[in-house]
């Protein structure tokens, strides 16, 4: 690995894939730098890996750190949560890039980083998806584990696959939970942890209920694909559900393993919806 090679920059937020990210990258023999989010990225993922602490919204510091370490690819990786617009103190370069978004800064999450990718972009930075570094930690089509939905669940995979269209298209969350064909709780801003303790509260008497978690209609794919880990599993199973459906070549597992082996041990389906599509 030479040091005269351009450095792959990683843009981290929490969990664990900013760190797998960087150590792919190495093993292609790619130097890496990650910026790491304050409040959001974790020590113990990035700490290992040249690294910066920046604030959010520190927009000229990223953006100088970034070609001090002759970063010309950058990935976005790891959940944040969106400050209020007036926490956000955005620094002189942060003010201007601000400005560049516009009316984006106001919409939902996928129109924010849609342009922030096209801002990187126009600064000189090639925007690439986590994806790309991470295929084996992308889910496939049908059934992960030993356990497959059965024609209720499917009926309600069906239903949340048509919600979660709904609200993409008003760039609202990625996520819902049906039992027996009623919406229990859709995602917004407090992220899919959240919403599965409000699923947990509302769950009918009976059986079923499925999480379904899809990138949004025309989703930006290089920023904010769904993730999916052993807790969300558990946080599943706590809340009464029977499954997991998710789109297949379109989600990121932390530890695929994991999630399997959790799935069996617990009984529930991680069922993988083949194509762009999302049809089941």
């Amino acid at each position: 690995m030479s040091d005269s090679l351009p450095a792959l920059g990683i843009l981290a937020g929490g969990g664990p894939l900013p760190g797998q990210v960087a150590a792919r990258a190495m093993e292609r023999g790619q130097r890496v730098f990650i910026v790491g989010f304050q409040d959001f990225a974790e020590p113990e993922v990035i700490g290992e890996w040249p690294h910066a602490w920046v604030r959010l919204a520190a927009a000229g510091q990223i953006l100088a750190l970034l070609r001090e370490h002759d970063c010309r690819e950058l990935v976005l990786i790891g959940p944040v949560r969106r400050p209020s617009f007036r926490d956000i103190r955005p620094d002189v370069e942060g003010a201007r890039i601000l400005t560049r978004l516009g009316r984006a800064i106001f919409s939902g999450d996928d129109g924010l980083l849609g342009a922030l990718v096209r801002v990187l972009g126009e600064e000189g930075f090639k925007v690439r998806g986590a994806h790309e570094f991470l295929a084996s930690s992308v889910g496939h089509a049908g059934a992960l584990g030993r356990i497959r939905p059965d024609d209720r669940s499917m009926d309600d995979i069906r239903r949340g696959v048509n919600v979660i269209r709904v609200l993409g298209q008003l760039d609202i969350g990625q996520g819902c939970v049906v039992q027996n064909g009623v919406v229990l709780t859709v995602e917004a801003m407090e992220g899919t942890d959240r919403m599965l303790e409000r699923a947990g509260q509302c769950r009918q008497p009976g059986e079923g209920g499925t999480l379904i978690k899809l990138p949004k209609p025309g989703q930006e794919r290089r920023a904010d694909l769904p993730t999916l880990g052993p807790e969300t599993v558990k946080l599943a199973h706590k809340a009464g559900l029977v499954g997991i459906a998710f789109e297949a070549g379109g989600t990121l597992f932390t530890d695929q393993k994991a999630c399997v082996a959790e799935a069996d041990r617990l009984g529930l389906f991680l069922f993988g919806l083949a194509g762009n599509s999302q049809e089941t």
